[in-house]
């Protein structure tokens, strides 16, 4: 008996997993941006605190060496038995900050101890303050060199979204299961979602390799 493809009954609930696509995005987006500024805090404090070095290695390894599923299930499930209640999507957010804080931690702490002494020693004898050196010499010239490795991971983010149905999160994974309860279609939905997980995956690559370019443009100089 010959398989007969059926999309009309996943495309039917179009708006069902358009609203997973956009919680998607939304939890992504905001998990992203506070993790990528974790990261670089962590970095920059790792590199100038020593008294810090240790405990922010400490919460890099755990991280690094511990599935992003069972992490989502402390703090979902763990936190609010000490009293810390959340919501499903807060749960998810402050998981995937905390994930990709310590991926990004490494990535940055990498880039920003690529930048030779010398380079700064040079900034300080142009009578740049050492905020200066640090922001124009150090931190910006470190993030150029890692920003491809930075979004690699940022899209990996996105990608890791998906497990988020597992606490009832509705987001695309999420919308996709209702889809399928509802049309008992699975070939057809999860065609059809690998499809959006895959566009919105090249359109974060674009957007981030533009962001990219923007941001650590070289400057003019006058001839």
């Amino acid at each position: 008996m010959a398989f007969e493809f059926q999309f009309q009954p996943v495309l039917a609930q179009s708006e069902v997993l358009l609203d997973g696509l956009y919680l998607t995005l939304e939890l992504a987006g905001t998990g992203i941006v506070l993790g990528g500024l974790l990261g670089t805090l962590l970095a920059v404090l790792r590199g100038v605190v020593p008294a810090l070095r240790w405990p922010i290695g400490v919460y890099v390894e755990v991280v690094r060496n511990t599935p992003f599923l069972v992490q989502l299930f402390i703090v979902y499930l763990g936190l609010p038995e000490a009293g810390l209640r959340m919501s499903a999507e807060q749960a998810a957010v402050i998981t995937m900050t905390l994930n990709l804080g310590a991926y990004a931690t490494e990535i940055v702490r990498a880039g920003l101890e690529s930048v030779h002494k010398s380079q700064i020693e040079a900034g300080l004898s142009l009578a740049l303050t050492r905020w200066q050196v640090f922001r124009h010499v150090v931190l910006g010239p470190a993030l150029a060199r890692v920003w491809p490795s930075l979004s690699s991971q940022f899209v990996l983010m996105l990608l890791s979204s998906s497990v988020f149905s597992f606490i009832s999160v509705q987001e695309l994974s999420g919308a996709a299961s209702n889809v399928e309860q509802d049309t008992f279609r699975s070939f057809e939905t999860y065609i059809v979602i690998t499809v959006l997980y895959l566009a919105m995956a090249m359109a974060l690559r674009v957007v981030l390799a533009v962001l990219g370019r923007v941001m650590f443009a070289a400057p003019v100089r006058a001839r």
